[in-house]
Formats: structure tokens, sequence, C-alpha cells
């Protein structure tokens, strides 16, 4: 299976993570940091779904900016594409899911399930090319693990707005000021999705767990979340 039959996924799809917008009430933190400064942060990268996965991830943040972000993981499924963001709401826990978040009781979290915990995507951790939200799950550009491990680096990413935030106002729209001020104080969460539930080797429709609730012609193995961690 070629890489862009392991995953891909249209606009509409994007639009569930950018809109949707669940959780509890704000979470709002304040660690006194200069929104002007720069900002180092770090995520130890722990399983989900029992992937097995792990890894870091450091970022440098100053302004609107991301200057520099890596990620390395490892013990992730071999040779298929991972999609990766950069998830943030002011409406959410700002942290990774749990069970408690498994709304269908089906012993799993889906990536619309962890929403309420991590929320909505701010930035899409692509190797080249556009960030933005509307590039969550474009599979030619995210990275493909050789032996389940890949290595991850990219420049000068800037935040955007983005609707489905939890702010006020119209769509709950965040500007890129106030996502990057949240991201700096601690609230970002680095997910990577994709993971091979029954053990074949690649990504397909496996039992019970089916289709993504993204996409009903993709597989959940592609679209759910494998590892996660909050960048502080």
């Amino acid at each position: 299976m070629n890489r862009n039959s392991k995953l891909a996924i249209g606009g509409a799809a994007a639009a569930v993570l950018t809109v949707v917008s669940l959780g509890a009430g704000p979470v709002l933190a304040n660690n006194g940091k200069s929104p002007d400064k720069s900002v180092t942060l770090t995520a130890v990268l722990s399983e989900l779904n029992g992937s097995g996965a792990s890894g870091t991830a450091t970022a440098v943040v100053k302004n609107q900016k991301i200057e520099h972000i890596e990620v390395h993981a490892e013990g992730l499924t071999p040779d298929a594409p991972h999609a990766q963001h950069i998830h943030y709401g002011n409406d959410a826990l700002n942290e990774c899911p749990t069970l408690a978040q498994d709304s269908n009781r089906d012993g799993r979290i889906n990536t619309v399930e962890g929403i309420p915990a991590y929320g909505p995507v701010v930035v899409s951790l692509n190797t080249t090319g556009d960030t933005t939200p509307a590039s969550f799950l474009d599979v030619a550009r995210f990275p493909v693990s050789s032996d389940g491990i890949f290595s991850y680096s990219r420049d000068n990413i800037e935040f955007t707005d983005v609707a489905g935030t939890g702010y006020p106002g119209a769509g709950g729209l965040g500007t890129a000021k106030q996502i990057a001020d949240s991201i700096r104080e601690g609230e970002g969460v680095l997910v990577i999705h994709g993971l091979d539930y029954d053990g074949n080797g690649t990504y397909n429709f496996s039992d019970p767990e089916g289709a993504s609730e993204l996409n009903g012609a993709l597989p959940a193995e592609a679209t759910d979340p494998a590892v996660c961690g909050v960048l502080r």
C-alpha cells in the first residue's frame, strides 16, 4: 500500500477538527512569561490507544511564530505516514485524553473524542508547505516512519487565526496572537496519529475499529491518536 492509499482525507473532515469545540470551561494559564519572550517548550510523548509508541518534542516559540520545532518518536506503525499537530482550545482541558473521554465506550479514543481534552488543531506539523489546520491530514506532507521511527524538524511556522477554538465571538475564532500566547503558556498539546490495531503492518479497516469518524472511506487506524504530550 502506498502512502496516499494509507491515508487521504478531504476538506470536509478538516472542518470537523477546526470547528468542533467541546469540553470543560476555559482553562487560562498565567505563568508570568512575557508574550514577546522567546520560550522553549518541551513535551514527553506517551502512548494512546495502546500504541506502544513514545517520543519527545521541543519547540521554540516567539511572538506569533514557532521559530524551531523538533519531534522524535518511536514505536509507531512502520513505514506509514503519521499526521501530527499542535492542538489547543480555549475551552478545552489542554491535556492528553484518557478513557474518560471515550464517549461511546468502545475502549479507545478516536480523534473527535479527544477534542475536549486537547482541543482542535491549530498547527499542522507538515514537512513542507502550509501548516494551517487546512492541511491537518495532507498525507503527502507528513512524516513517514522508518521501521516505526521518525525525527522531524521545521523552522518558522507562523500561527494563524483559527475558528472553533472556543473564544467568544463569531465561530469561536481565536486570533494568531491569542493562540500563540496560550501555547507559550504551556497549553498546547502535540498529538501524533495513526496506529496498527490488528498488527498486520498497515492501516486497514480493522475489526472492531472499522472506519474513521472523520471520513468513512478511511480506516480508524489511520486517524486515531497514537501519541500525545503537553508542550510546557
